[in-house]
């Protein structure tokens, strides 16, 4: 029975859908990481005057005997924050990709207004007259 009900979820189209994308965005990750630590950073160096940014870091704590040094490596983070807006920015446009792809749904019509009170309205409106002609 819980075997059957596995199968069931993970045949269906919307699982097996996920993993794929889960693995192409892992190999897509690796690609963007690997664009911005060796051809973008460089170039980004380069333009300001040699800066490697993986170098770039505010030390706490220099190393002393068999102590390493404590730093905050903020060229990391940058690093980092490239890749992310990057990948992000890729996801963005390739979205935009398939939903200019996929066909567009005509809008219905919203229904017309209708003036003139249904005929179940109508003998609630007679009901309601009698019940105050009785009230008064």
């Amino acid at each position: 029975m819980m075997f059957k009900e596995f199968k069931d979820f993970a045949i269906k189209g919307n699982v097996v859908d996920l993993a794929v994308a889960v693995i192409i965005g892992g190999a897509f990750g690796k690609i963007v990481t690997s664009l911005v630590n060796d051809i973008l950073m460089p170039v980004i160096g380069f333009l300001l005057g040699g800066i490697s940014f993986v170098d770039l870091k505010w030390v706490i704590t220099p190393a002393s005997g068999d102590l390493a040094e404590a730093a905050i490596r903020y060229g990391l983070f940058l690093q980092s924050l490239l890749d992310f807006v990057i990948i992000a920015f890729s996801i963005f446009l390739m979205v935009k990709l398939i939903q200019s792809t996929k066909k567009k749904e005509p809008v219905p019509e919203p229904a017309p207004v209708i003036s003139e009170p249904s005929a179940e309205e109508k003998l609630l409106q007679e009901i309601r007259d009698l019940l105050r002609g009785q009230q008064a």
